[in-house]
């Protein structure tokens, strides 16, 4: 059984486990039960009642947090042509056919998007058992494969985000850092709630969110009223 450090477990005392916090409440309490010394990022983890296994019910999509991630991306561009210096006007960091298949070849994933061109997917598909487990390989429902890759880097770059359910039907998504102002926090959550509210599938019955938890890295979890959700 895992240890928890002094520091968390005096952190924990503050909240009452058996209650289902208000969205503000949640957010309040954790930024103020951050365990750690950095700037953790505030975690969102959401149950829904979908049966991942079946096509329609495999929930993904992407979203741009209106209060941005906290994070600097690292954007890599699969392009060649003009498309090359449109990525690199856009801030994209690694661009290049030749440059992106190196650092795969050499197992250097030191990006975190990868975005291509619809021309050359099919050159890049023979990368996928390595882009694949990793979550880099690009795709069209989350807009990293497009024939405008200077507008993907931009949106990447100023807080775009994929989500998708895990095998256990569970959304796992970061949406801040300690450091940003509840307000910030609170904008970002209700943009994807709202954007996973739009990828209901229409043969859910009952409820769609089953469960709903913020916390920070390394911090408690605090669980969410869903009351406002379903």
């Amino acid at each position: 059984m895992e240890r928890r450090g002094k520091n968390y477990r005096e952190k924990a005392k503050s909240i009452d486990s058996t209650k289902e916090y208000s969205l503000g409440e949640a957010i309040a309490i954790t930024l103020k039960t951050n365990p750690v010394k950095f700037d953790a990022t505030v975690e969102l983890h959401v149950r829904l009642n979908v049966d991942p296994r079946q096509a329609d019910q495999n929930i993904r999509g992407n979203v741009t947090l209106p209060a941005g991630t906290g994070k600097t991306l690292t954007i890599a561009v699969f392009a060649e042509g003009d498309d090359v210096e449109k990525a690199k006007k856009a801030g994209a960091d690694i661009v290049g056919v030749e440059d992106v298949e190196n650092r795969i070849n050499k197992g250097t994933l030191d990006f975190d998007v990868l975005i291509s061109t619809p021309m050359l997917m099919a050159k890049l598909g023979k990368h996928a058992r390595v882009l694949g487990p990793r979550r880099l390989m690009p795709n069209p429902k989350s807009g990293t494969v497009t024939t405008n890759v200077a507008k993907a880097v931009t949106e990447s770059k100023s807080g775009k985000v994929e989500y998708r359910v895990d095998s256990t039907g569970i959304i796992h998504l970061g949406v801040g850092k300690v450091s940003f102002k509840e307000a910030d926090i609170k904008q970002n959550v209700d943009t994807i709630i709202a954007s996973i509210k739009a990828s209901k599938p229409t043969g859910i019955k009952g409820n769609y969110f089953k469960s709903m938890y913020l916390t920070s890295s390394m911090g408690p979890s605090i669980k969410v009223i869903l009351s406002d959700l379903n």
